[in-house]
């Protein structure tokens, strides 16, 4: 949604939208899909220039990375930046970064795109490594079984790389 800055008065500007997003614009092999999304907020004046504060809700469906099965997940966030339009625009060149630049979003014109703010935080929120479960044994190596339904009867192989570690510790 692109919100023009020099509307937003005395009055805070509010907004609310169900945006759909495609898995493919997020990039990541792990999400197989995001849907309902519940995106609102407001943007309001204050003495440095303009806070933004908004509301995300949605739910994202994963890959376990261990079984590969899918798993369905509610997801909730809020978000704060504080908004400084092109006249306060950082330095340029290497410098050491305070919290407050942490939370700051500069804006070139007049103009605000939430769309990347929400995009941002959908990529957040996909962890590094989805779990059906926190003890989920996955997959066997030699048949494919999945662990967790039931145990296969492939014999353990050892590495060959340790094969010579293990004939010595047998001795």
């Amino acid at each position: 949604m692109l919100i023009q800055l020099e509307q937003v008065g005395d009055e805070p500007f509010h907004w609310r939208e169900t945006p759909s997003i495609s898995v493919d614009s997020l990039g990541r092999s792990e999400l197989l899909g995001v849907g309902g999304i519940s995106w609102s907020g407001r943007v309001i004046r204050d003495l440095a220039g303009y806070r933004l504060e908004a509301r995300l809700s949605y739910e994202q469906t994963l890959t376990c990375t261990r079984c590969l099965a899918p798993l369905t997940t509610a997801v909730e966030g809020e978000i704060e930046l504080a908004i400084e339009t092109s006249g306060s625009e950082p330095l340029l060149g290497e410098h050491e970064l305070s919290d407050s630049d942490l939370e700051t979003l500069y804006v070139e014109g007049g103009e605000l795109d939430t769309t990347p703010i929400l995009m941002e935080q959908l990529q957040f929120n996909i962890p590094m490594k989805p779990l059906c479960r926190e003890d989920c044994a996955g997959l066997c190596p030699q048949c494919g079984a999945d662990r967790n339904l039931a145990s296969c009867a492939c014999p353990a192989e050892i590495d060959p790389r340790w094969q010579t570690l293990a004939q010595w510790r047998n001795r």
